[in-house]
């Protein structure tokens, strides 16, 4: 397996090059990039395919690959809404995901299917995000790059089960999921889900959580949480997945390269876990 880390463990003004290079010298293996709106360092809904080449050849020099590419533009324009325009919206992001992904080499892009609120219902969010799903695993497949649906605080899909059945009804080799360990924390068993959604997993998210706190404060460094990192990745070699691991934190406050450093020791032990399991 790969050892990555998204650009988010980084404050939000590193540039580029120092993601890069503290990544690499942290030890990390892969980095996973994020889409921006107008704003924001590195790829956005306006960079160009010169662009996204130079920053691909960035990430060649440094030694580290590009597998995925994530976005938080989709909370804004979520594919589970009731309204055309903002549903267009969406579309487009993640259609420019598609696109700067195969530009770059990248296999995956991580999409949040919708949320479900006081305007939204349930059977709205489940059908409206399917829909747009479906038409975006057509243009996935043209590209060759897959679309990974996470598993995140939407109040929605909210089992592994229904998760599994959700992505099956697209219908599509090119959907699956984007698990994220930490994120089932509060209401599951990452272990579970792994071995139910099996070989539709994608790619893998990892934090920690403190089931104690039990909310958004509640995510913390790897291995200081209350998430069985032993049974993870035994469940994670159960089912063959082989491909990158990507940390997702939150930046320290003090020191921008820190968190890298730190997760990927961390990480180290993860990984550890992982020979033992396939040594069993």
């Amino acid at each position: 397996m790969l050892k990555g880390i998204n650009q988010w463990c980084y404050p939000a003004e590193t540039s580029l090059v120092d993601v890069f290079s503290y990544s690499k010298e942290a030890g990390f293996d892969a980095v996973e990039l994020n889409l921006y709106d107008k704003d924001g360092i590195g790829l956005t809904m306006e960079t160009s395919s010169r662009e996204a080449e130079r920053v691909l050849s960035l990430a060649e020099r440094h030694a580290l690959k590009l597998r995925s590419l994530s976005t938080a533009l989709l909370w804004e324009a979520p594919l589970s809404s009731n309204d055309e325009s903002v549903r267009e919206r969406g579309r487009d992001i993640v259609k420019n995901q598609i696109d700067l992904a195969n530009l770059m080499g990248m296999d995956t892009v991580l999409v949040v299917p919708g949320l479900v609120d006081e305007k939204v219902s349930y059977e709205d969010c489940y059908r409206n995000s399917q829909e747009e799903v479906k038409r975006l695993a057509e243009y996935a497949e043209t590209k060759g790059v897959h679309i990974g649906i996470e598993n995140v605080w939407n109040k929605f899909l909210l089992s592994p089960l229904e998760m599994k059945k959700y992505v099956e009804e697209v219908e599509s080799d090119f959907v699956g999921v984007y698990f994220d360990v930490g994120n089932v924390l509060q209401f599951g068993y990452p272990e579970q889900w792994i071995r139910i959604l099996g070989t539709l997993i994608r790619k893998v998210h990892v934090k920690d959580f403190n089931t104690k706190i039990g909310n958004m404060t509640g995510f913390v460094p790897l291995l200081t949480g209350d998430v069985n990192w032993q049974a993870v990745m035994e469940a994670l070699h159960e089912t063959g997945y082989d491909d990158v691991i990507t940390a997702e934190l939150t930046p320290y406050d003090v020191s921008v390269n820190q968190l890298a450093v730190d997760t990927a020791g961390h990480m180290d032990v993860l990984f550890g876990l992982s020979s033992k399991a396939q040594n069993v």
